[in-house]
């Protein structure tokens, strides 16, 4: 892994307009419902095979119209629709929020290795005296912290045997 992967800004208002990007989003898609993990566990999935079959369903109801309610026809119709306007949107934040996962994620860890090379230099022989307390306040948010308990035996010749029972 590339250690400086990435170097780049976002300016505060390129930030707004991102932000205002996201609102027009939240403003055009009202509909959108956030679902229990009950409720998506329940939920039938409408994967490709069954969208074909839903697709295939659609054309026979409407050729045969006078068998089903106008009103669970039309209903039909509208979450078919919608649903057809709504895979390609999806399919493009959910790339988007992976793009994003990944670059904070690569970003975390850029940062988080920066800030260990910085601690290091704090405790290095030649640090001046405000190093040497910045390596203590750096120490309290990162340093390695001692176990709760200190009597655990590191030789195995210290550990307790045990003999199985017949």
């Amino acid at each position: 892994m590339d250690p400086h992967l990435i170097s780049a800004t976002l300016s505060p208002e390129d930030q707004q307009a991102i932000n205002a990007a996201i609102d027009t989003l939240r403003q055009k898609l009202p509909f959108l419902i956030d679902l229990t993990i009950a409720q998506r566990r329940e939920m039938p999935k409408a994967a490709d095979k069954t969208k074909a079959f839903v697709q295939k369903a659609v054309e026979v109801a409407n050729e045969h119209a006078q068998m089903f309610p106008a009103a669970f026809l039309e209903e039909l119709r509208k979450d078919w629709q919608l649903l057809g306007s709504l895979s390609p949107i999806t399919l493009a934040i959910q790339t988007l929020a992976k793009k994003l996962d990944d670059t904070t994620l690569q970003l975390g860890g850029e940062t988080f290795a920066a800030a260990r090379t910085i601690y290091s230099v704090t405790k290095t022989p030649s640090a001046n005296a405000a190093l040497r307390k910045a390596t203590d306040d750096l120490a309290k948010r990162y340093g390695r912290r001692k176990k709760a308990d200190d009597t655990t035996p590191t030789d195995p010749a210290a550990l307790p045997t045990t003999t199985a029972h017949s």
